[in-house]
């Protein structure tokens, strides 16, 4: 087993401008991942697996809703302290960060932003304490970018909802004991609502055969004739800006996830090429590949700042959906384009489980595209700029 010898970047002193709050949960979070994730996930990710045993460790370091208040579970905590877990755990791998940002920004925002006080003290502390885990379901077979015009409906029976449709591409699925499932009411209003598993009619089948997230289990969602109560519907939004608002947490967790594996990244090829001799000399020490190290280490920088000046606006509640879409396009792009450049400086090792490189740039191929491909979040800051949507 090859020990975690990560140390993370930080060329612009950007420590000093975190509380010792910040850092401390920033360090128990790294701790966390260097003692139970490193020595385990590579396995995990060969057997497209993922480990179920880290779930209690990952609410210990406060994963689970950080900035939900303690009165419902949450750690009460701001939205950089938030950012650095997200980055700690990326860091780590991308699967175990989305199963954290499903549970925290996709299931218990929602609950929390748009449920009454009911559902908050019935399921909140639960999935605080990863004693139930959750999913969250909007994308569907045919809309994904488009979810607006989603297919998933339910109607009014009087006593309950019944829920028919189907969602795709869905985190937690399989063994998540809860989902919210957005869906049309009979005027194509949509809204949240939340399902429980055991509900008749109600399943969840496991996607496989996936190249990338391969620790992270993903699946389906199907309603065949889904009895839902009605105190089930979360009353407090509606409409596509109810889901969206999900999206905008867990997009900003995303963004702060990124820079994570940027830095694991960069860390290994930087260390990899002091070691490597070619040449009679360390690779490190040739102009191609000083090149790569200095551009990596620039990139990241940007967007550490980046992402700490919008946890300062998202802390103070003037982070726009805009300015989050820019971050979250930014830092992944970022993060591949590092993983690439990583791998070439390891060479043929840089294909193997024994460096982290690999399992990274598989797993940025899906934090590209989820929560809003690469080109919609273009389009969303070319809307926000220009005041026309170039959707349509």
């Amino acid at each position: 087993m090859k020990p975690d010898l990560f140390q993370a970047p930080d060329y612009y002193n950007v420590d000093e401008l975190l509380t010792d709050e910040h850092k401390l949960v920033r360090d128990s979070a790294r701790e966390w991942v260097k003692r139970e994730v490193s020595p385990i996930i590579e396995d995990y990710a060969q057997r497209a697996e993922f480990p179920k045993q880290i779930i209690k460790g990952l609410a210990d370091i406060g994963a689970f809703g950080p900035y939900i208040p303690e009165e419902y579970g949450g750690a009460g905590l701001d939205h950089i302290s938030y950012g650095l877990i997200m980055q700690e755990i990326e860091r780590g791998d991308s699967g175990v960060r989305s199963t954290a940002s499903v549970q925290s920004s996709l299931v218990m925002y929602p609950i929390w932003k748009y449920g009454n006080e009911e559902q908050r003290m019935k399921y909140l502390p639960k999935l605080a304490s990863g004693e139930w885990m959750g999913c969250f379901g909007l994308t569907e077979p045919n809309y994904g970018s488009d979810p607006g015009s989603m297919i998933t409906n339910f109607k009014d029976m009087g006593d309950h909802y019944l829920l028919n449709g189907a969602k795709m591409w869905i985190s937690n699925a399989p063994f998540a004991d809860i989902a919210i499932v957005w869906a049309k009411d009979e005027k194509g209003r949509i809204h949240g609502l939340i399902v429980e598993r055991g509900m008749q009619g109600f399943t969840t089948p496991e996607t496989h055969n996936k190249w990338s997230l391969r620790a992270s289990a993903t699946g389906e969602l199907i309603f065949d004739n889904v009895k839902v109560p009605k105190e089930n519907l979360l009353p407090n939004k509606s409409g596509l800006g109810a889901p969206l608002g999900c999206l905008d947490s867990a997009r900003y967790g995303i963004a702060w996830g990124a820079i994570g594996a940027a830095m694991d990244c960069y860390d290994t090829a930087l260390r990899y090429a002091k070691e490597r001799i070619q040449f009679d000399k360390p690779i490190a020490g040739t102009q191609l590949q000083q090149k790569k190290l200095a551009e990596m280490i620039t990139e990241i920088t940007k967007a550490q700042l980046l992402t700490w000046r919008l946890g300062v606006l998202r802390n103070e509640g003037k982070a726009t959906t805009a300015q989050i879409s820019m971050a979250k396009r930014n830092n992944v792009d970022m993060a591949i384009h590092i993983a690439r450049e990583a791998r070439q400086m390891l060479g043929g090792m840089g294909i193997t489980g024994e460096y982290s490189i690999m399992r990274h740039m598989m797993n940025l191929e899906s934090v590209i595209t989820y929560e809003g491909t690469h080109d919609i979040h273009l389009l969303i800051t070319g809307m926000d700029i220009t005041g026309i949507p170039a959707f349509k």
